[in-house]
């Protein structure tokens, strides 16, 4: 008797495509924070901030507000637009925040 077999998962639907290269240092960095207005970021990201700041005192914020949420009717749109905006802040590293 034969059994056809069927994996479970779908093809894969992307390539893989190669990490963006990480700052040697956090030193004199600008990070942005992005969020999704859902859960709690507008408490985190002071505390996340403040942190950092201790840690890395040349270090610099963009922050969530600069960009509206990543969430929602606008998202598309915010996506698109977010690599030059990026660019545009003088953004180095990101931290996204998303409710679960």
């Amino acid at each position: 008797m034969n059994y056809d077999v069927v994996w479970p998962r779908s093809p894969r639907q992307i390539e893989l495509a190669e990490l963006a290269d990480r700052p040697a240092s956090l030193e004199g960095v600008t990070v942005a924070f992005l969020w999704d207005y859902l859960f709690r970021g507008d408490e985190i990201f002071p505390i996340l901030e403040k942190e950092l700041a201790a840690r890395y005192p040349d270090m610099n914020f963009i922050a969530y507000q600069e960009f509206g949420t990543t969430h929602g009717a606008g998202e598309a749109e915010l996506v698109a637009a977010l690599g030059d905006r990026l660019r545009e802040l003088g953004a180095d590293a990101i931290v996204s925040g998303m409710g679960c």
